[in-house]
């Protein structure tokens, strides 16, 4: 949620400048510049420590990169609040799920104050008030000193100078655009003389000076200007000026000093505004057992509490919402959050616990000591010694003496094996200090240390807590929180249905405003699932293809993974909470997921496991509605092994699954190149299945009985085409379809008995079959 004005002012259009209260804050170097630049571009947007190294760094940082992002994002903390205590959580930086936020309001930084002031101009353009967007326009202008983003380095800043050099030469233009429309070309005449030297190529503006001069009487001046332009062109490109220039030309040399251009401002596209709305519902009884503890800890009672949740089930909102009140109940937060990088880093997340920095190592501090030979243990050993484990805690125990302390580590999965056996060894001191250890967890175990660490801890005492999904009724209120007003209630319905109770699926779809499939829908989702192992992705992918019937026997076939390997990766998916057992079938808890891994693949990809697939399982088993839902979903191509396995089951399909069948022989029977041979089979096979479904068939029998060369069929599908017109009342043409039939060669058996029976509905006075006339024939 976007912070209230709290007396920041940060100036990236120029040199980095920051400024709390009317004091200035000292940023130091130039890559903590980069990174607060960074988070100041972006405020109340989270950014991960991925996307700071890419943006100080670009592709090859150094080895030191994620360490070093720690360091100065810890520095900063202080710099922006330095009346923070260590141990309280601050409210401008922030960190979460392996991301950094800075909160500030964007009218504090004078780069969304631009952006916003252009907006506001553009509103006003479209009333036509030039006077009311020139002031706009100037207070815009106004911001700026000097070149944006002035000698910070990296990739980030880079892009971002030089998308704000292009806005404020639009913006220049706009202004002199106005002050023309305005009558006072003279007080801009100068200035837009100076630009077009500085950007020689730049046609639009050569039209606004050129116009300009000749308005201030200085025609010749402006000729000048074109012709220079003009000859640079040639020489350097082989073309002439533009349209919008050229007419700017033409009217000069009639004596019209009011030409017209389009105006030039490039299309940029705006940033997505992250949502402020971030409700919280439901988890009334987890939220009861945080917020008992935290109290148990304010009065000197440690404790222990590991929660366990699948991704995006809400474990860091919990936290975030249980904690909310430990400042000001007088405790001391160190927060910690793991992420895959962790890993390589040794206590990485402990030290994001204590807030510490290889910065103030170096310049000494009460802890000193504590940290230097905790940080040099950490990295000479490959398993933590006793010395590291008695540093650690007599590091918590200093604190303690202090007040009550919380340590929270999110996402421990991603914790080193260093940091899960010191976090372990900390839970001797829950009991006689006033400790209160908070540990969330992915339920999936991603280490054989974590997984006897969570076996263990109830022997601590440790209280666990499993989050469960939202209900129906919450997932609504959500929704409806995070965009009141706004979706339908059947809409709503969908994005609850497709979300199934995970909080961060409801986030993304309520940002989508519905479930429809969108890019960054799509790109947040197939994100998050990035955090499973290759081996789970692969089968919830094969989940996701096989659709709602999947059963266990069938991912050995259309894998090609042993069983072993499949049955890890089943039982990592279950335990995550992406996968669900509905009696002997398996599948995806949250249909969304499916959809991500299924819709959200390139069509030809699509088509390609569908056949696969397809293939595959008729080889395995031959169950018929497994290998038609597989030719179905594609749509597949009717290749040599489609056309012979649909030719050999097309009458059993339409007998068995007549619903499918009929898209399904549709598909086949459009095909270009079919085999003549293939197409007839494939056609009656779809005439009869429509005409058992009471559906229109003429069209496919009457192709069927123009084509073929067998008496048998030819009968088969006319007695369909005159039962079809019967059906509809139409008896005339029913008599007429059966007279065509019998002036042809005999009917055969049994279709000649078919006949007389329909000839007696048709034709009453005809009699019984046999007598004299024009149906006598039928034998």
């Amino acid at each position: 949620m976007t912070a209230e004005r709290s007396g920041f002012q940060i100036r990236l259009l120029g040199p980095v400048h920051a400024e709390r209260g009317g004091v200035e804050l000292v940023i130091g170097s130039a890559h903590r510049q980069a990174v607060f630049a960074a988070l100041a571009a972006n405020p109340n947007h989270a950014l991960s420590r991925e996307e700071l190294v890419n943006a100080v760094w670009g592709e090859n940082p150094p080895a030191s990169a994620m360490g070093n992002i720690y360091t100065y994002v810890s520095t900063l903390r202080r710099v922006l609040e330095p009346s923070r205590d260590r141990w309280s959580a601050g409210s401008v930086l922030t960190s979460g799920g392996g991301s950094y936020c800075l909160h500030i309001d964007e009218q504090d930084v004078d780069a969304c104050r631009f952006e916003s002031l252009r907006e506001e101009s553009r509103r006003l353009r479209a009333t036509g008030d030039a006077a009311a967007e020139l002031e706009v326009v100037r207070a815009a202008l106004a911001l700026w000193h000097g070149e944006a983003l002035a000698g910070i380095p990296g990739p980030y800043a880079e892009s971002q100078r030089q998308r704000l050099t292009e806005l404020h030469l639009a913006t220049v233009e706009r202004h002199a655009e106005l002050m023309l429309e305005l009558g006072r070309a003279a007080e801009v005449r100068a200035e837009l003389v100076d630009l077009v030297a500085r950007h020689p190529r730049r046609e639009h503006l050569h039209g606004l000076a050129m116009t300009a001069l000749a308005r201030d009487g200085r025609l010749a001046d402006a000729m000048v200007l074109y012709t220079d332009l003009r000859e640079r062109l040639i020489e350097e490109t082989g073309t002439e000026p533009g349209a919008a220039l050229r007419q700017v030309h033409a009217a000069l040399v009639a004596d019209n000093l009011e030409p017209t251009w389009p105006v030039a401002e490039p299309v940029v596209e705006p940033a997505a505004a992250p949502s402020e709305k971030s409700g919280f519902v439901g988890r009334t009884e987890e939220l009861g057992l945080l917020r008992t503890a935290l109290a148990e800890v304010a009065a000197g009672r440690g404790g222990s509490i590991w929660i366990d949740g699948g991704p995006g089930s809400g474990k860091s909102a919990l936290l975030a919402e249980g904690l909310r009140e430990a400042g000001r109940m007088g405790c001391r937060v160190g927060w910690g959050v793991g992420d895959e990088l962790a890993q390589r880093m040794p206590l990485s997340v402990l030290f994001e616990c204590f807030d510490l920095t290889g910065e103030e190592i170096q310049a000494g501090g009460n802890a000193d000591g504590l940290i230097r030979t905790l940080r040099t243990a950490a990295e000479i050993v490959a398993n933590p010694t006793t010395a590291v484990l008695d540093t650690v805690q007599a590091l918590v125990q200093a604190t303690c003496v202090e007040g009550p302390l919380i340590l929270v580590v999110d996402d421990l999965q991603w914790a080193d094996e260093t940091s899960l056996l010191v976090w372990h060894s900390l839970h001797a001191l829950v009991d006689r200090l006033p400790l209160l250890l908070v540990a969330a967890c992915r339920p999936l175990p991603t280490s054989r240390e974590l997984h006897l660490l969570r076996s263990v801890l109830p022997v601590s005492g440790a209280r666990f807590v499993e989050l469960p999904p939202l209900t129906d009724e919450q997932s609504r209120e959500l929704v409806i929180g995070l965009r009141p007003g706004e979706p339908a209630p059947a809409r709503i319905d969908e994005m609850v249905e497709a979300a199934a109770g995970n909080p961060f699926y409801l986030h993304q779809l309520a940002a989508a405003a519905g479930a429809k499939l969108t890019a960054g829908l799509v790109a947040a989702i197939t994100e998050h699932l990035m955090i499973l192992p290759e081996e789970t992705r692969h089968v919830l992918r094969a989940i996701a293809f096989l659709g709602d019937e999947c059963v266990v026997t069938d991912l050995p076939a259309v894998t090609g993974k042993p069983v072993p390997a499949l049955v890890r990766a089943v039982e990592g998916a279950l335990e995550s909470g992406l996968l669900v057992e509905n009696g002997p079938r398996l599948e995806l808890r949250h249909p969304i997921v499916r959809r991500v891994l299924h819709d959200a693949a390139p069509q030809a990809l699509r088509v390609m496991v569908h056949r696969e697939f397809a293939e595959k399982m008729a080889a395995a088993d031959g169950r018929l509605e497994r290998v038609v839902g597989q030719l179905v979903a594609g749509p597949v191509a009717v290749d040599a092994w489609v056309a012979g396995w649909l030719v050999e089951h097309a009458e059993q399909i339409g007998e068995q699954l007549p619903e499918q069948a009929v898209p399904l022989l549709r598909h086949a029977t459009a095909q270009p190149g079919l085999d003549p041979a293939v197409r007839e089979v494939l056609t009656a096979s779809l005439a009869r299945v429509l005409f058992r479904q009471g559906l229109p068939a003429e069209a496919e029998a009457g192709w069927v009985a123009a084509r073929t060369g067998r008496a048998e069929l030819r009968a088969e599908m006319r007695w369909i085409i005159a039962v079809v017109h019967h059906r509809r009342g139409e008896d005339a043409m029913a008599l007429e379809v059966v007279r065509e039939s019998l002036r042809g060669e005999g009917i055969p058996r049994p279709w000649s008995d078919r006949y007389r029976v329909l000839i007696s509905h048709l034709h009453p006075a005809v009699g019984a079959a046999g007598q004299s006339g024009e149906f006598s024939v039928i034998r």
